[in-house]
């Protein structure tokens, strides 16, 4: 395990706009946002009450609120079951690393 803490996702009104990586925030990605991690790392999020998970990819800075360890795209926030509540708790775990241009995601400016 590589940390464990709340988990928040994007409002919409973050869509287009460019994240830490220069490539533009996507809903429908699988990304996120953490304080340290390396661009491009991949990390697997459990949500802690159900079990479930999904792989994202780091792709930002942040969350930038106390006590929250990441920020999570719609689609991954969604997967997990996330948008019906604030936040809640998950474990991330290191999956690997790739760079933007083998990862097959984002990238682009269109």
């Amino acid at each position: 395990m590589l940390q464990s803490g709340e988990a928040s996702w994007y409002a919409s009104k973050f869509q287009g706009r460019r994240t830490a990586s220069g490539e533009r925030y996507n809903g429908a990605a699988l990304t996120a946002a953490h304080r340290t991690l390396p661009l491009g790392t991949w990390v697997r999020v459990t949500l802690l009450a159900t079990g479930r998970s999904i792989v994202v990819r780091i792709n930002d800075r942040g969350p930038f609120v106390a006590g929250r360890v990441i920020d999570l795209s719609w689609a991954a926030a969604k997967a997990l079951g996330l948008p019906y509540a604030h936040s809640k708790q998950v474990r991330i775990e290191r999956f690997g690393k790739m760079t933007l241009a083998r990862s097959g995601f984002g990238g682009s400016d269109s």
